[in-house]
Parts: C-alpha cells; sequence; structure tokens
C-alpha cells in the first residue's frame, strides 16, 4: 500500500515509525510543517517528524500553506498514493487533496470523537477531569474532525497521569490503531460510522490565560488543570512566578487512585483535615513530600514545582531551599 504520512510533533512518530517498520506499506512521501526559528539564535529547527524522515532517506515536502501551494499538490497527484496518513499536522487539508488517495485521508486523532474535536484534546480532556479517552481514527472532510469514525482504542486516565504521559501512551495506541485501520479499510472490512455532532464537544487551541492558577478554584479543578497544560501552569510566591509542575489531590475519594507512597496522608488525614487557612495558603508541609495548600475547596499537595531563573525541583526541595513556612501564601498566577 503506498502512503503519504502528513504529520509534524513528536506524537506523529510513532505512527511514521510503525508504517515504516511494517511490509505492507510503503512511504512514498512525507509532509511536515516547515522548520521553524528557535532558541536565541534564530536557528531553523526541522519537525520531529521531518528528521526521521530524512534519517530514512524519504522525499520531505514543506509547504507553508499545503492549500495553495501548486507544485505539492502536483506532488501528491503524481504519487498515485493509495492513502494519506495524517497525525497531527498542523494544517487543514482542501477538499481537493481529500479527494486524491483512493482509501481517502486517515487521519489519527487523540480523542474518542465526536468528543474533543479540535487541536488540544488530550489537554482539554485532562483539564476537564475525565476518567477516560482514547484514540480515534476517521475518514478526513472538509470539516474539524468531523468525518465518519472507523476504529477505536480506549484509554483509562491515571489520576497522576499529565498530558505529556498520556500523549506518549495514546500516540503508541494511535500507531497500532492505524496499521489495523488500513489494513482492514483495504479489505473493505470497516464500516465507516458517522458522527452525532449533538455529542461533539470542542477542544481549542491554549491561550496563555489558560496557565493561570485560581486558588480559589477547586484542589481537583486545578490539579486537572496543572496536569492537563503541564508544564506551564503558573503561580505567584514572593512577588515571582512559580511555575506547578505536579500535584495531588488529597481527600478520602483520592485515596483508591494514588500510588502507595501516599498513605502517608491517608493516616494523617484527620489531622490534615481539620487545618484551616484561605485560598493559597500552605497549611502544612509534609516531610518528603512538600507543601499542603489550601484551595477553594479541599487540598493540593505540590510535587514538583520550578522558580523562576531555576531548575524544577520537588515539593520537598522548594520547602527547605526556600524555607518556606506554614502560613505563607502563594498568590493567583
Amino acid at each position: 500500500m503506498k502512503i503519504i504520512f502528513f504529520g509534524t510533533p513528536l506524537f506523529a512518530l510513532p505512527t511514521l515509525e510503525r508504517l515504516l517498520e511494517h511490509p505492507e506499506f510503503e512511504i512514498k512521501a512525507v509532509v511536515t510543517q516547515p522548520d521553524k526559528p528557535r532558541g536565541r539564535g534564530k536557528k531553523l529547527i526541522p519537525s520531529a517528524v521531518k528528521k526521521i524522515a530524512t534519517a530514512h532517506n524519504l522525499p520531505v515536502w514543506q509547504p507553508k500553506s499545503i492549500k495553495k501551494n501548486a507544485a505539492t499538490l502536483a506532488k501528491l497527484r503524481e504519487t498515485q498514493a493509495d492513502a494519506f496518513v495524517v497525525v497531527a499536522y498542523g494544517q487543514i487539508l482542501s477538499p481537493e487533496i481529500l479527494d486524491i488517495p483512493k482509501l481517502g485521508c486517515i487521519n489519527v486523532h487523540g480523542s474518542l470523537l465526536p468528543k474533543y474535536r479540535g487541536a488540544a484534546p488530550i489537554q482539554w480532556c485532562l483539564y476537564n477531569g475525565e476518567p477516560e479517552t482514547g484514540i480515534t481514527t476517521m475518514l478526513m472532510d472538509a470539516g474539524m474532525d468531523t468525518g465518519a469514525m472507523l476504529l477505536k482504542v480506549r484509554t483509562i486516565i491515571g489520576l497522576l497521569d499529565n498530558a505529556h504521559q498520556l500523549a506518549e501512551t495514546l500516540a503508541s495506541a494511535g500507531a497500532d490503531l492505524l496499521v489495523e485501520t488500513l489494513l482492514k479499510l483495504e479489505l473493505e472490512a470497516i464500516e465507516p460510522i458517522p458522527q452525532d455532532d449533538t455529542q461533539a464537544t470542542y477542544a481549542k487551541l491554549i491561550d496563555k490565560s489558560d496557565y493561570i492558577l485560581d486558588w480559589n478554584r477547586p484542589a481537583f479543578a486545578l490539579h486537572n488543570q496543572i496536569r492537563g497544560f503541564y508544564p506551564n501552569c503558573t503561580a505567584k510566591f514572593r512577588s515571582n512566578s512559580l511555575k506547578v509542575i505536579a500535584t495531588a489531590p488529597l481527600g478520602e475519594e483520592y485515596w483508591s487512585d494514588l500510588p502507595s507512597e501516599f498513605a502517608v496522608f491517608e493516616q494523617q488525614w484527620e489531622e490534615l483535615s481539620q487545618l484551616s487557612g484561605v485560598p493559597g495558603e500552605v497549611v502544612s508541609i509534609v516531610k518528603n513530600f512538600g507543601p499542603v495548600v489550601k484551595t477553594g475547596k479541599g487540598l493540593l499537595l505540590l510535587r514538583e514545582v520550578q522558580l523562576a531563573g531555576k531548575r524544577a525541583q520537588s515539593g520537598w526541595d522548594f520547602s527547605n531551599g526556600t524555607r518556606l513556612s506554614v502560613g505563607e501564601k502563594l498568590e493567583n498566577g
């Protein structure tokens, strides 16, 4: 099966690598976003997908706007590909492009469609505290993740999973599901299922304002924001910016979902749960763990933080290094 692969970030790599390894597939070319300037020197850096494609001596096409690039469109037609595979490419394909391959354009999407259509499905499902998510393969159409669904695989979300960890899990699951999808499509062994638009939700692009922590929110909501937008959520500590990278909500409803080393909090819960304070206030510092902060509802353990200009550190090291005191207050970011 002749394939053109469209993809850009790390999330797309497992699928590309799985296709390269499989004897049934031949990658004719890779389409990825243009190299981007990064760092102080603004050096042009290739995408993760381009690096792998180049290592395998594959043709790489990087149109700034694939809708308007006549040369790329001509090359797409010339390959006579059976399928276009699209994984987090970053540009919308025109109806003209969607109509080129024989089997269609197959997208690997990081949610259980029709929930979380859009650019950031993994981040927003964590933000909303979903207990599970998954991968959907679909036949692309002109809409935003609105095409007919092909196959799905589900993934349970752990209480301490963050966006990076969940993306790695889903990327691997998506690679396997895509291979299964292509093989079954060729055999006409899949019946595409239209999406129910009434059940659709949208995962919008993340804005800088989404990173700002408000300690008046419940502990569980803050925890979901921090792990969903990992590692970028910010608060203020002693008038300086503080990134809050990893947390754990505390309380009877969470003990069964927390690792065994958190049993110390269950043992101390009768005492901890009685502590008073205002939202953002450090009400306890637990040895080997770090600060416990009062929120608008419940208590939140700060497991990992990063002071401006410093490296990330555990909550316990942060407490010791700053000589943090019970009663100090973290401000909204």
